[in-house]
């Protein structure tokens, strides 16, 4: 049940970083022409950097999955397959611990935000719903990790199974 639900939401996330990444296009594109008439769009920086913020971090879950993250590869597929599935959950254990943690400050800065009630400088925009977003982002990447984690380890005892 929870791999399903994290799929899900990766799958939610990716296309709500796709609609952000529009949206830049979009907005800056408007904004462009806008400036060229003397109407430029009032906050678009700021709205852009949030979007910019908001697409890197929806797109963290899916992009870990599907192995889009750059690796060094070159040394690791001369090892074994066992080799290489130990420095995956290895390498994986490390940045669950990172963005577990990462994560669990973003909530409590977010929070921070939120009770002094700071906001954007133009739009005056609630900062903390955007630090809210990414940490919620955050944690479907710890979450995806975490199944990356067990898939590994459950790899490997499969194999040492087979193996007897």
């Amino acid at each position: 049940m929870l791999q399903k639900t994290v799929e899900g939401l990766r799958k939610l996330l990716k296309i709500c970083g796709a609609a952000s990444l529009m949206g830049m296009t979009l907005l800056t594109c408007i904004d462009v022409v806008g400036r060229k008439l003397g109407h430029p769009v009032f906050g678009s920086v700021e709205l852009v950097g949030f979007m910019a913020t908001l697409a890197a971090a929806l797109a963290l879950p899916y992009t870990h999955q599907m192995r889009g993250h750059i690796g060094v590869e070159i040394l690791v597929q001369n090892f074994s397959e066992k080799t290489q599935t130990i420095i995956e959950i290895v390498t994986n254990l490390i940045a669950l611990v990172f963005f577990s943690l990462v994560t669990w400050r973003m909530g409590i800065y977010a929070n921070t935000i939120h009770q002094s009630g700071q906001v954007s400088i133009s739009l005056k925009f609630p900062e903390h719903l955007i630090i809210y977003a990414v940490a919620f982002c955050f944690l479907v990447f710890v979450l995806t990790l975490l199944e990356d984690i067990i898939t590994g380890v459950f790899s490997l005892t499969q194999n040492r199974t087979h193996a007897r």
